[in-house]
């Protein structure tokens, strides 16, 4: 595996742990701007609509420039909004810079996407965009925690510091590590993965942008397209509601818990999938989402009944929802990046952050307090049961999840 891959999932690590981190610095956030809690949550709901519209935006708007150079310009916005939101006296300025933030987040991950067929061979695909995966897994065992306690414990300022620099050290990194002139890359084992690094990030994407639509047309894509949004929209819609299921058994002190065996659960469960996902990709999904489908409906009927329960199903849930989303990214990465290389990335984006607004909005429709949390599993149920009986209808259309067989 190119050493690039990992540096591109360090910086996927800051920022899903810029992404995840508000949701428990919202009250200090709220206290020093003197905005309440719920003004404050626009935070969160601007980055969300940011991710959604700037993965295609930014994909097709940098799609004359050279990979490499979009990488590094998305990573110093995403820094710079960073500093200045750590900066800014005034709500506004701050809304706004995490607005920008969200956009520069959708353009890398989309141009990360982008980028994998060719840092790695079709056979590695998978497990290629696992590890860049495995940088959000991360985030939400590790990253959100510590941001979190360093934002309780030096202010909410310090976290967004925190962030410009970790992704200042990925900006350095990568920039060092795929010029064409640098003496100074790893040692002679991984000469040619860094050589075909920075030939693959020299490139920009080529051809008419209307073709590349066109290209989402084909049969199967739009199958696969679906399936990520039903997917993830099932996975957030519980985990939405998770931390207050905890903390409605628990007291409290069950909260981050749970949250952490879900993110240890969801790290697991990219990190197997990357391991078998590119020999029997389709297997996977087809044999998957029934079971997926299977442990939203046990989560629904058992989870709210004990907390011993529920810290189960955490565990479980990340597993088996992450396993098979990293599947189902890979899948459409590797469909629509022959024909649309600019886009085969934002769409994979684009699709899961669909699924982020839509789960926890619909489960919101039936989660009127905390003692009915248990309600937003069952909308897991539903959106896996329509994706496991689309899958089984059109079993062909998930091909490009299943790349070629290593000899």
């Amino acid at each position: 595996m190119p050493v690039v891959v990992f540096v591109l999932a360090a910086a996927v690590f800051a920022q899903g742990t810029s992404e995840f981190m508000l949701s428990g610095l919202l009250a200090p956030i709220a206290a020093d701007l003197g905005v309440s809690v719920g003004v404050a949550g626009l935070l969160t709901s601007v980055f969300a609509v940011g991710m959604v519209v700037g993965a295609p935006a930014m994909a097709m708007a940098v799609g004359a420039v050279p990979r490499r150079t979009a990488l590094i310009g998305f990573l110093g916005l995403f820094g710079a909004s960073h500093v200045f939101g750590a900066l800014t006296p005034d709500f506004g300025p701050l809304l706004a810079s995490r607005g920008v933030a969200a956009i520069a987040n959708a353009g890398f991950l989309a141009i990360t996407l982008a980028s994998l067929p060719a840092l790695v061979p079709p056979a590695a695909l998978g497990r290629a965009t696992s590890v860049i995966l495995s940088g959000v897994t991360l985030a939400c065992i590790v990253g959100v925690p510590a941001g979190t306690v360093l934002g309780q414990l030096l202010g909410w300022r310090a976290a967004f510091w925190a962030i410009a620099v970790l992704t200042a050290a990925a900006l350095v990194t990568l920039a060092l590590l795929t010029r064409r002139t640098s003496r100074c890359l790893p040692c002679a084992p991984n000469r040619a993965h860094t050589r075909r690094a920075r030939s693959a990030l020299d490139v920009s994407a080529e051809g008419p942008a209307r073709r590349e639509w066109r290209t989402l047309r084909r049969a199967g894509l739009p199958v696969v397209i679906t399936l990520g949004v039903l997917v993830n929209a099932a996975t957030f819609a519980g985990f939405t509601y998770l931390g207050t299921l905890a903390g409605t058994l628990s007291g409290g002190f069950g909260v981050p818990v749970a949250l952490a065996l879900f993110g240890v659960g969801s790290f697991a469960g990219v990190t197997l999938a990357g391991r078998y996902a590119d020999r029997f990709g389709r297997r996977l999904l087809t044999l998957g989402l029934p079971v997926l489908a299977g442990v939203w409906l046990a989560a629904a009927l058992f989870a709210g009944r004990s907390l011993a329960g529920l810290l189960v199903f955490a565990l479980v849930i990340g597993a088996s929802a992450f396993g098979i989303g990293s599947t189902l990214i890979a899948a459409i990465v590797r469909a629509a990046s022959p024909d649309a290389p600019r886009i085969a990335g934002a769409v994979a984006t684009t699709a899961f952050n669909v699924g982020a607004v839509i789960g926890p909005a619909a489960a919101g429709l039936v989660v009127h307090q905390a003692a009915l949390a248990p309600r937003a599993f069952w909308m897991g149920v539903a959106f896996t049961a329509v994706s496991a009986a689309l899958a089984l209808a059109r079993p062909r259309a998930l091909s490009g999840g299943e790349g070629a067989r290593p000899l």
